[in-house]
């Protein structure tokens, strides 16, 4: 990849709504130009999408915390990502390696929403939790460093 993507991909990981002339300005190049290197990222799949940012406290999820879950059975079939997709309540599913099988990150709206949904996903995948609940959140959502 060359340099000049790396800074387009840069400048849209912090703002998703920059217009080509503002990212033209910055980068050096054409508006034109910019277009196509922004359509050919997009269409090899290095930029995926663009989406909102939201504050989930204002949104009334004040509380993140993630969650470690292990199956209770092993030797079951590892879909614990499909068992819990139904859970909106789950912002992230990370398969890890470790002790655990799976990390989620979840934001609720209160401690008792958060036990509420720890029993949703003990049942629905049958398996045991650990829970670490985010006191507060320095940085988040920072762009990759290409």
């Amino acid at each position: 990849m060359e340099d000049i993507d790396r800074t387009i991909i840069s400048l849209l990981s912090r703002d998703g709504r920059m217009s080509f002339t503002d990212l033209s300005r910055e980068t050096g190049l054409s508006v034109s130009a910019t277009h196509q290197r922004v359509r050919r990222l997009e269409r090899r799949g290095i930029i995926k999408g663009y989406a909102a940012i939201v504050d989930p406290a204002v949104a009334g999820l004040p509380l993140t915390a993630f969650i470690s879950i292990k199956p209770f059975d092993p030797a079951a079939p590892d879909d614990t990502p499909q068992r819990l997709a139904h859970l909106d309540a789950i912002e992230a599913c990370h398969s890890v390696a470790g002790d655990e099988n799976y990390i989620l990150k979840v934001r609720v709206s209160s401690p008792a929403g958060l036990e509420d949904l720890l029993q949703e996903i003990r049942s629905a995948a049958s398996a045991s939790t650990r829970t670490t609940v985010v006191l507060s959140t320095p940085y988040e959502n920072r762009p990759p460093a290409l």
